[in-house]
């Protein structure tokens, strides 16, 4: 069965650059759908019905075309951050059909003779900026798909702001047109006000002595988070997060979230995992926005409220970590009740009634509790002797299948 729905790849280079069958796709077509620059790249020839993308951005006016044939525009790889990838969740593989053009991340590796395993992609297409926080590493270069022509300025100010200001930068607009133009520079004294809104942005990242470099490892320094005091500090946070074990597309909600470093850092392991913060004070609540932006997670959901009442109707999680609130009645029933089959629940306590609480928990549900120690090693005198921290109770539960 032919496809009734073509979805084509196109470039700055418009019609002259598409092949034949997306030539002959659209020749057919009754209906085209894309952007208003998109569909300006056609000619007269093309007789179809044109149609701009609905705002706020919606599939409904494709879908209700279903078995007439149909062509919608997407830039360069329809499958790369494209349309085609919506499309493709939406419909049965036998009614689309994707022609790819040149990404603008091909192009742009073309042209800076940078291989493209090797090269991260960040999309800033209708999302934060604060995404490329956890991409910037010493040595990393990134090509960036910028939201308009804002970002190149934007994205140098956050470089000079991490101790990246030697990061060497090329602004490509127009990639593959008649009007394709580079501009190089570096973060520091980048001059560019503005550039096209249609450009993506390779950066070759160089640290400075003052940069702040944040390990891929679960257990980043406490001081690169803004906190209260209600930290999950570095040793034990990088052994609760050891037993969470993230895996990619995963779901955690992170309990009494405190400063959010839990959260933050299941995040960080895989830019699929999923995470919501619940806390219930304003002020804890200020420290997690701020440190989901500086740590380059924008995407931690926060939900503010106290547990278990603000839980009701979260999505199930794939995991739970709870880091304060054990005692408050139902807190530990309703997180077990809410978690998937298989879905692992860690909990730290601290007090005597809070370890209290774990270890019923235990005996009702099974687990392992593990005693957390740790002792630093400080000044006595002239001499230096170990200081240790509260010691922690971890439990540490599966939910039978």
């Amino acid at each position: 069965m032919t496809p009734w729905l073509t979805v084509v790849g196109i470039g700055e280079d418009g019609y002259a650059g598409l092949g034949k069958a997306a030539r002959h796709a659209l020749l057919a077509a009754e209906l085209v759908v894309g952007s208003e620059r998109q569909l300006a790249l056609l000619p007269h020839c093309i007789r179809a019905t044109r149609l701009e993308w609905p705002k706020p951005f919606s599939l409904a006016a494709v879908l209700e075309k279903r078995g007439t044939p149909v062509c919608v525009l997407a830039s360069g790889d329809p499958m790369f951050f494209g349309v085609g990838a919506s499309l493709a969740r939406e419909l049965a593989p036998d009614e689309l059909r994707i022609l790819p053009a040149p990404s603008s991340v091909s192009l742009a590796a073309a042209r800076l003779g940078w291989p493209l395993q090797s090269t991260p992609v960040v999309s800033l297409v209708a999302r934060p900026l604060a995404a490329l926080q956890a991409q910037v590493y010493p040595g990393v270069r990134l090509l960036v798909l910028s939201n308009d022509g804002d970002s190149p300025a934007a994205i140098a100010e956050l470089l000079r702001e991490r101790g990246f200001g030697s990061s060497r930068l090329s602004v490509f607009e127009h990639l593959g047109g008649e009007h394709e133009r580079r501009i190089d520079g570096l973060a520091d004294g980048w001059s560019l006000a503005r550039a096209a809104d249609l450009n993506l942005v390779a950066i070759d990242c160089i640290a400075g002595d003052e940069a702040k470099r944040l390990p891929l490892t679960p257990g980043l320094p406490d001081d690169a988070y803004r906190h209260d005091g209600q930290l999950t500090k570095r040793d034990v946070r990088a052994i609760t997060l050891s037993r969470l074990a993230p895996s990619p597309g995963e779901l955690l909600w992170d309990v009494g979230a405190g400063c959010g470093s839990i959260g933050i850092e299941w995040l960080r392991a895989h830019p699929s995992c999923r995470a919501i913060a619940i806390e219930a004070d304003e002020g804890r609540q200020a420290h997690i926005a701020h440190n989901r932006d500086a740590l380059g997670v924008p995407g931690l959901q926060l939900v503010a409220g106290r547990a278990p009442e603000v839980l009701d109707g979260l999505a199930a999680p794939d995991a739970i970590f709870i880091g304060g609130g054990v005692t408050v009645p139902g807190v530990l029933e309703r997180c077990w009740q809410a978690l998937k089959p298989g879905g692992r629940l860690v909990a730290n306590a601290v007090t005597l009634q809070s370890e209290a609480a774990l270890i019923a928990f235990r005996g009702e549900h099974g687990g392992e509790l593990t005693r957390i120690e740790v002792a630093q090693a400080k000044p006595l005198g002239g001499f230096d002797t170990w200081r240790g921290a509260l010691p922690i109770t971890l439990l540490d539960v599966s939910k039978p299948r």
